[in-house]
């Protein structure tokens, strides 16, 4: 087993959208030497920038950024892509002599990258489209009793209302006659390639909440619309996944003549605000995360501090 010594060394900072990782990072890069890999499943997209909130092209000039801009809406990526992306970057920045920061809100890239993507059947088309049959004719409930008539540990620890992980699990009991839960605790105990220290932000409810609503806001005031516009001028449809996300299908459907403009903004003010309450509690579930406020800038940085001269 490879020697924590010896392993690249990550600074990660996650917490809900728009709590202020951006800014911390910005701040603790400069303070410590570092670079900055986005752990993002939106800001990898090229000509989505204000909806997803990118840092400004002064901020990755001033710190290096990473696993930005680097694929088109039309083109595939998810958490297995996200790691081979990311490994060489780690690499080459450890060569460098630099300090590794992974920030972002996608939980998902994050335990992958740190704790590896375990083995699972490829998914079974087929077997899926029966699932989302029965979705569609039975609801989530349903779904929900299948998988506790077949798998009672996945259905424990997954939520009725979680549909893409039920669904998942249920394709994996199916396939392997094995519980994706147990394939996960298994994997759990698997080499680490990476040593690492998780700084988790957050703030009480109704401030995250305002300040989620004023960034939408700001999103709309420095040209939101006209970014959607444009992406629509250049082929980029609803069908494309990174279009269905919250802060463009709704602008997708103002242009299109099927809402008002402040409906649009209401709703992606709403959407937003569920997509960080469902982030916070993925990073509530995760082990090891060290929780700050985002004004804990001294404690923070005493922490990173630490963890490097360890």
């Amino acid at each position: 087993m490879k020697s924590e010594l010896t392993k690249p060394r990550l600074i990660i900072i996650v917490g809900p959208t728009g709590v202020g990782k951006t800014e911390l990072a910005l701040k603790c890069a400069a303070t410590f030497g570092g670079e900055i890999i986005s752990a993002d499943s939106m800001q990898v997209y090229r000509y989505m920038d204000i909806g997803t909130a990118k840092p400004t092209i002064e901020e990755r000039q001033s710190i290096p950024h990473h696993l930005i801009d680097i694929v088109n809406p039309d083109e595939p990526f998810n958490a297995a892509l996200f790691v081979e992306s990311a490994s060489p970057v780690i690499e080459s920045i450890v060569n460098r002599g630099g300090t590794i920061f992974l920030v972002g809100g996608t939980g998902l890239y994050v335990r992958s990258l740190v704790g590896g993507l375990f083995e699972c059947p490829r998914a079974d088309e087929e077997l899926r489209e029966a699932y989302r049959r029965d979705l569609m004719r039975y609801g989530s409930g349903y779904l929900h009793e299948q998988l506790r008539d077949l798998d009672a540990e996945a259905a424990r620890k997954i939520h009725r209302n979680d549909v893409v992980r039920i669904i998942r699990a249920l394709e994996v009991i199916e396939q392997t006659g094995e519980s994706i839960i147990r394939k996960q605790e298994e994997h759990r105990f698997a080499d680490r390639r990476y040593d690492y220290v998780t700084i988790g932000l957050t703030v009480v409810r109704s401030l995250l909440y305002e300040k989620i609503n004023s960034r939408a806001d700001s999103m709309i005031s420095r040209g939101l619309v006209e970014e959607v516009e444009t992406l629509l001028a250049k082929g980029y449809t609803e069908r494309h996944k990174p279009m269905q996300s919250m802060c463009y299908k709704h602008i997708v459907d103002y242009l299109k003549g099927g809402l008002e403009l402040s409906e649009a903004v209401r709703l992606i003010k709403r959407d937003t605000r569920r997509y960080a309450k469902r982030q916070l509690t993925w990073f509530k579930r995760e082990e090891d995360i060290q929780w700050f406020q985002p004004t804990d800038e001294m404690l923070i940085n005493q922490e990173i501090a630490r963890f490097i001269e360890r």
